[in-house]
């Protein structure tokens, strides 16, 4: 089965996490705990990431990075490595520790409203996880996240953490102030954490946090797909194949469009059986991996056994036009 592809470029920034393997735990104690942080923040001076948020639960951790350098790939490998070794050096055990990779999702960092969505999932999962009562406790007396730092000046803080950019996905400042109304604010979204009327609400933001390959814009979906080339869909995996699938055809039937003289809503107009529509077909499925759904959609032929009729037409076809128009489409995949 392929595997996710990692995008990595200057300046990107990831929600990364991962579980022990079959489900164990990942840590025995709180010096586990310490000698994870000690080793994520090694990590970080080696390869300049700076941390935005973090936090430890019982069998994973979540984390989110930002990477000045595109060195993602090496650097979760040392990390994770390293620490394997110093866990199973001091348990006296051997194996993987790690349920196989990491997940990494690729977050849009222009916008903060992604920074303000996973940070706020990652303070409150030792609320969802049950690892506090909010009647005797708060957020702050949970030691294996980042919220602690929120109480500290930035000299008092590991110099790889930094939250100037999640504040600021609120409008504050890393100021004491602005600490402080942060603070105020997770709080509170603690205690409606546990309201069950905004249960279903809460859910389904946190399945976007745990599905897909990227948090972002459209737009930001497709610059990524665009880093990808066009040799990977072959490599994607799920929901990445697709999509990454859906762009590259997108960008051929905007060049199928010009080469045959027409806008892509005259071409909606025209039969479902239009020679014209046969070759954009047949330039996206044997270009892509697009699926005969999206086709008709996009080209408003129906379902997809008109795609496949309209391909099956297509190829067999003798006529001067559409082997004119074969040429045409095989120019426009260069």
């Amino acid at each position: 089965m392929a595997r996710q592809l990692r995008i990595e470029y200057d300046g990107a920034c990831y929600h990364v996490m991962c579980r022990g393997n079959g489900g164990e735990r990942i840590y025995k104690d709180d010096h586990d705990r310490e000698v994870f942080l000690d080793t994520l923040w090694e990590c970080c001076k080696q390869t300049g990431w700076f941390v935005h948020a973090y936090v430890l639960m019982g069998n994973h951790y979540h984390l989110l990075l930002e990477t000045p350098e595109a060195n993602l790939v090496a650097g979760m490998k040392w990390f994770q490595g390293t620490y394997t070794q110093r866990f199973n050096a001091r348990h006296r055990q051997w194996g993987h520790l790690y349920q196989g990779r990491y997940k990494s999702l690729v977050v849009d960092g222009d916008d903060p409203t992604y920074f303000q969505t996973i940070s706020t999932y990652i303070h409150l999962n030792p609320v969802r996880g049950k690892l506090l009562d909010l009647e005797n406790k708060t957020l702050l007396d949970y030691r294996w996240s980042s919220l602690g730092c929120y109480e500290l000046t930035p000299s008092k803080r590991p110099a790889a953490m930094t939250l100037s950019r999640v504040l600021g996905s609120f409008g504050f400042r890393d100021a004491r102030a602005g600490r402080i109304e942060y603070l105020t604010w997770i709080k509170e979204r603690a205690v409606e954490e546990l309201d069950p009327e905004l249960a279903k609400e809460r859910a389904s933001e946190r399945k976007a946090l745990k599905r897909g390959w990227y948090m972002g814009s459209p737009d930001f979906r497709d610059r990524l797909l665009g880093m990808l080339g066009e040799s990977a869909s072959d490599n994607c995996r799920g929901e990445q194949r697709r999509a990454h699938g859906e762009y590259m055809a997108k960008e051929l039937l905007d060049k199928g469009v010009n080469i045959l003289h027409c806008s892509l809503a005259e071409l909606r107009g025209l039969p479902k059986n239009h020679p014209k529509k046969q070759a954009l077909v047949w330039l996206m499925k044997r270009h892509t991996v697009v699926t005969g759904e999206w086709i008709g959609q996009m080209l408003e032929m129906g379902s997809r056994a008109n795609i496949t009729r309209a391909l099956q037409r297509f190829d067999h076809s003798t006529e001067s036009d559409v082997k004119r128009l074969k040429q045409n489409m095989t120019h426009c995949a260069g």
